[in-house]
């Protein structure tokens, strides 16, 4: 037993039922992935290459976030016209002002386990799915 918020006595079926609907929640949204507890809808999804040519500034300065290669492979794309072989083009990010949105949209969404080091380190393929105000990152 215990007692509800106006102090009535309430039986633990009412407990056990609440308990249970958080639960089934929880647990829908652990299987559906990051991607369902996104803010927002769904607004694009590309696939790019982060090859040698993303991996420094326009100045030349070796980067060192996650977020500031895949912004220059989004200004290589979108403003130099440097494209790998395979990138995909996307709407989001031709827009500077979004770019510059980069870091805090990485910080408010998703980078799965070791992306965030293979990313800075090499060379590699990786899927971006675009929020509002996140992104979703998976390294291919």
């Amino acid at each position: 037993m215990f007692r509800t918020l106006s102090g009535k006595m309430g039986g633990t079926m009412k407990l056990s039922k609440c308990l249970l609907a958080l639960a089934a929640m929880l647990v829908g949204a652990v299987a559906l992935g990051p991607s369902a507890v996104a803010q927002g809808p769904l607004l694009e999804v590309y696939v790019a290459y982060l090859g040698p040519d993303d991996h420094y500034n326009s100045r030349g300065a070796r980067l060192t976030e996650p977020w500031q290669v895949i912004r220059q492979d989004r200004a290589n794309f979108h403003r130099f016209g440097i494209h790998d072989r395979g990138d995909e083009g996307d709407r989001f990010f031709a827009s500077s002002a979004n770019r510059a949105r980069m870091e805090r949209m990485i910080l408010n969404g998703y980078i799965e386990g070791n992306a965030g080091y293979r990313i800075v380190e090499g060379n590699c393929w990786i899927r971006v799915e675009i929020y509002r105000d996140s992104v979703h990152i998976e390294v291919r």
